[in-house]
């Protein structure tokens, strides 16, 4: 696109800009600049998240020793490895086949030697799609909360928290187990701040939570909890792995991917376009509703006031808001955020914006997010699409594909969290 094609065709410069967000975090584009001079070593492969197929065919193109291992991703998101085994399983609520799959990793590093060497393969995903439930701890224990936690509004180090302490490979469980070998962990991140103990729930990496801290959380939130699993959460073995442990000199920690460098990529195509920038960052967090209102002021106070900066603009953020549903509707965060923003700003001729997962899915839809455009308010009028009823109804899917305005991607097999650009128009 020319420096002018946001003017010519708003709607499509900004699904560039998702495109360039996505292009950014690809194993394929990334990965190999992040490995050891030395690929000709034999290495057991495992790994789990939504990006942990292609990592694992990324790996495969650039390493030259011997390769073999299994990794677990969600449905519909891998790919096909030569030597690498890729199953799939259920996200964000776990199944039978993710607990299968993590029972069989777990096996396959067990009575390593320290000759060995494990490479890891995490990203976002991998918390339920590596589901092994602790002693005493059923899958059905697992789902209950896992489900109860995503509607609760709880922020994803909450739930990750949660998850550790129920978990027998989470939460640096899986360094033990591979022990004494050396282990070698790459990382996309998606989660605010790239922090190794929230990303898919750190199983290779000391963590800095107690069991004591995931039962408030789940009294905070009033999730039930069964009395197999309190009971669990007072027993000291609930206990993750901690700092200073004696099997942690043998890991490594490597992120190739995280949210800021894929916003810092599309900035430099949006100053390229000549347009100014307001970055947000790359932590947003918080009710998508709540964030979408608090950036709704500050793009009529650009209209009104050209501060913070002047127009045309782009205000571009990332981060993983949450929804606390109260409704029965269907959609996932970035659909409520473009929902509570269009409630918001009320009906403008300058103002587009897209809310995306650079997954390609948003919470459990087909969709990776939706567009705002001037023409969605004037398509909603027509189809008497009422904008409050839908946000109280938590309803942002059925909203936008009423109006067209959904984005369909199909799994992307990256995943670096959230992905928000509001277009201004002078």
């Amino acid at each position: 696109m020319n420096q002018q094609s946001f003017n010519k065709d708003p709607a499509a410069f900004l699904l560039s800009l998702f495109e360039i967000a996505i292009k950014a975090a690809s194993p394929e584009q990334i990965f190999e600049k992040f490995l050891p001079k030395n690929t000709n070593q034999r290495a057991i492969v495992i790994g789990a998240g939504k990006a942990a197929a292609s990592m694992a065919l990324a790996l495969e193109k650039h390493w030259q020793g011997p390769l073999s291992g299994l990794v677990v991703t969600r449905y519909g998101h891998g790919v096909n490895c030569r030597h690498i085994e890729v199953i799939e399983a259920a996200h964000p609520i776990p199944d039978d086949s993710g607990q299968a799959v993590a029972q069989r990793i777990f096996n396959l590093v067990e009575n390593l030697t320290s000759d060995d060497l494990v490479i890891c393969l995490i990203s976002g995903g991998g918390s339920a799609l590596l589901s092994l439930p602790a002693p005493g701890i059923t899958l059905n224990n697992k789902q209950n909360i896992n489900k109860a936690l995503l509607k609760s509004g709880a922020a994803i180090d909450e739930t990750n928290c949660v998850r550790k302490h129920l978990s027998a490979i989470k939460g640096g469980r899986l360094t033990q187990a591979c022990y004494p070998a050396t282990i070698h962990t790459y990382a996309i991140s998606d989660v605010p701040g790239d922090d190794a103990t929230v990303i898919a729930s750190g199983p290779t990496v000391a963590d800095p939570t107690t069991s004591a801290q995931a039962l408030a959380i789940l009294k905070k939130y009033k999730i039930h909890t069964p009395t197999n699993v309190e009971q669990w959460l007072q027993d000291p073995r609930s206990e993750t792995l901690k700092s200073g442990d004696p099997t942690l000199k043998k890991s490594q920690f490597t992120l190739i991917a995280t949210p800021q460098q894929s916003l810092d990529a599309v900035a430099q195509k949006i100053k390229s376009a000549r347009l100014n920038i307001l970055m947000l960052g790359d932590k947003i967090e918080g009710e998508s509703k709540e964030v979408a209102k608090a950036q709704s002021e500050i793009a009529l106070k650009i209209i009104k006031q050209k501060q913070p900066v002047s127009s045309p603009c782009v205000i571009l953020s990332g981060g993983e808001t949450t929804v606390t549903v109260t409704g029965n509707g269907r959609g996932g965060r970035n659909a409520e955020f473009l929902l509570s923003l269009a409630n918001s700003l009320g009906q403008q001729s300058k103002i587009y914006a897209i809310a995306a997962d650079t997954d390609g899915i948003d919470g459990t839809e087909n969709n990776a997010g939706c567009l705002l455009t001037p023409s969605t308010y004037k398509r909603a009028q027509q189809l008497n699409l009422d904008l409050s009823r839908h946000l109280e109804n938590n309803d942002g899917y059925s909203f936008f594909k009423a109006t067209n305005d959904l984005i369909i991607t199909g799994p992307t097999r990256t995943n670096v969290n959230d992905f928000r650009a509001i277009l201004i128009l002078e």
